[in-house]
């Protein structure tokens, strides 16, 4: 399926940033040059966190396995432009999976960890995905029993398909599809109309107040975002990747798998527990390129001094504020645009990360002469905005148009993007995203706003709504408090009924009951007598965070 237009198809190939190439195919090519080399990597504590024992395989191993696997799903009757959902942790089979499904001309949906039945309801009936690959467990969550349960909600799922070593009943096991030794399965013949790689891989997904929506990228939109953390950090052919982020976004795939799969590396999986096993992690495998998020980025650069490694910062647009920092090492920042689009910008002797200037943003981004892979430009807010200011004003959105920028809304999906097409016929994607400008210079000085948003969230609103049908609660008010390495945490105040007291351990419970997202878990309760209010008679969310930031009280005060 080929959502973009043609002139964009038509731009993008003549710069020469797309091309013909799928991203199984960019595994195969590595596969053919180098099949003795280290291709994916569990990690050692895999049978602390999901099912299976560590794995390791070649480029040739994993190439054998990706044909079967994309065999298997054509023999059970998947076809091409069949969307398949993903939600598993960082595994080698998960990888597998993906590129098998890919192999077979299916459409990749990840999800990420975070969701649960609800938003996987959604998410299968909003793309009408005819099968499911999900792990057994990550941790104590047990994902296959959540998947059988969301499948018998939604009768058009034709598979629910099962890894690890503890499959629930009404799974497919893919363990014999992807053993070294399992039978083995033809790889299908994708007859596709047009070049491979302009077909859509994979739909990700994006909050959009209190939706969820898909976001389409092809082959070459994918390859297209790799290529900016891949050129900025001089990644070397055979580098060895660790990757903490699951492959669930732009980030876990944008600046994790793709830049693998072009480096024609090895990629170390990781499943984030503490910084100290990440640091070990790193350090037992020699790192060359590491993802971390942006807050914690100081610690894990300054404990592999000397080691050879780009520590690549990720900056979402909900993480707090950076705090001066002089690598000791090479740091890399990425700064993640949601899921449209991401910039990446080596630190170098700075104490902060680059003010970006708007405009083409080339990789790597000291060259002229490299691919342009995206044009950001700050529009200037014509209605109402309300937010906490960043380092400078707030009051620009952000316009995103380039090569790795979706262009299309999925045909069955309500649209809640805002696409534009200039004079030149080039198109582009107008975000919610609040940007900081500086009035002089007009670089772009931060993204996002810190401790107003929080990854994965419903408005507030209809939090207060969830939190209030609790037995025994009168009333709910969800806020945000700003944290030096979420960005913000959610809380809750409740006013119980009259004569009770509300009881924590059974608020939560009722809320794991009612199989909630694991971002809607309010980090903390407080129990009020009365909502503070606003003169407009709503609630003073302001005043609830104010009460629980004594430090930022005081300096309102």
């Amino acid at each position: 399926m080929i959502l973009s237009n043609t002139d964009a198809i038509a731009n993008h190939s003549t710069t020469g940033v797309w091309g013909n190439i799928t991203l199984d195919m960019l595994f195969r090519r590595a596969a053919q040059k180098h099949p003795n080399r280290l291709a994916l990597v569990d990690a050692p504590d895999r049978e602390t966190w999901t099912g299976g024992k560590p794995r390791h395989l070649t480029y040739s191993e994993a190439e054998d396995e990706i044909s079967r696997i994309a065999g298997f799903f054509a023999a059970v009757g998947m076809e091409p432009d069949h969307i398949i959902g993903l939600q598993s942790p960082n595994t080698v089979d998960t990888v597998l999976c993906m590129l098998g499904a890919l192999r077979a001309g299916l459409i990749v949906s990840p999800f990420p960890l975070h969701w649960r039945h609800s938003e996987i309801l959604r998410a299968l009936s909003t793309v009408d995905a005819k099968a499911l690959i999900t792990a057994d467990r990550v941790e104590t969550r047990m994902l296959g029993d959540e998947a059988r349960d969301a499948a018998a909600d939604f009768f058009s799922l034709r598979f629910v398909f099962g890894l690890g070593s503890d499959i629930p009943d009404g799974l497919i096991d893919m363990g014999p599809m992807i053993a070294q030794n399992g039978d083995a399965f033809p790889e299908p013949v994708v007859e596709r109309e047009g070049v491979p790689a302009n077909h859509i891989a994979t739909l990700t997904w994006v909050h959009s107040g209190s939706e969820i929506s898909p976001i389409p990228r092809s082959h070459n939109h994918w390859v297209s975002t790799g290529l900016m953390p891949f050129l900025e950090t001089r990644l070397e052919p055979g580098a060895r990747i660790l990757l903490p982020y699951v492959l669930c976004g732009i980030t876990g795939i944008g600046a994790g798998l793709i830049p693998w799969l072009l480096s024609e590396g090895t990629l170390h999986l990781h499943h984030p527990r503490s910084l100290s096993t990440l640091t070990d992690h790193a350090r037992s495998i020699e790192a060359n390129y590491v993802l971390t998020p942006g807050p914690l980025s100081a610690h894990l650069n300054g404990a592999l001094d000397g080691w050879n490694t780009n520590t690549v910062a990720t900056w979402s647009i909900t993480s707090p504020k950076p705090l001066n920092y002089r690598a000791k090492g090479v740091m890399t920042d990425l700064h993640v645009l949601d899921e449209y689009a991401l910039v990446a910008h080596l630190r170098g002797h700075s104490e902060e990360p680059v003010p970006l200037i708007p405009g083409n943003q080339f990789a790597p981004s000291t060259s002229t002469h490299g691919p342009c892979l995206i044009n950001i430009e700050p529009v200037e807010i014509t209605e109402n905005f309300s937010s906490k200011k960043l380092s400078t004003e707030i009051n620009y959105h952000l316009k995103l148009k380039g090569a790795m920028v979706p262009d299309a809304d999925w045909p069955s999906s309500e649209s809640h993007f805002k696409f534009f097409t200039n004079e030149l016929g080039e198109h582009g994607l107008i975000t919610q995203i609040p940007v900081g400008v500086h009035e002089v210079t007009r670089a772009i000085h931060g993204f996002g706003t810190p401790g107003q948003r929080a990854p994965g969230l419903l408005e507030l609103e209809r939090l207060d709504e969830i939190y209030s049908e609790f037995s025994g609660v009168k009333e709910a008010a969800a806020f945000l408090v700003e944290d030096e390495l979420m960005g913000a945490r959610l809380m809750v105040a409740v006013v119980p009924s009259e004569g009770l007291l509300v009881d924590v351990e059974a608020f939560y419970a009722y809320l794991d009951a009612s199989r909630v997202s694991l971002t809607m878990m309010p980090h903390r309760i407080l129990s009020l007598r009365a909502l503070p209010m606003t003169d407009d008679g709503l609630v003073d969310r302001q005043k609830l965070t104010r009460r629980s930031q004594p430090k930022q009280t005081e300096a309102v005060a």
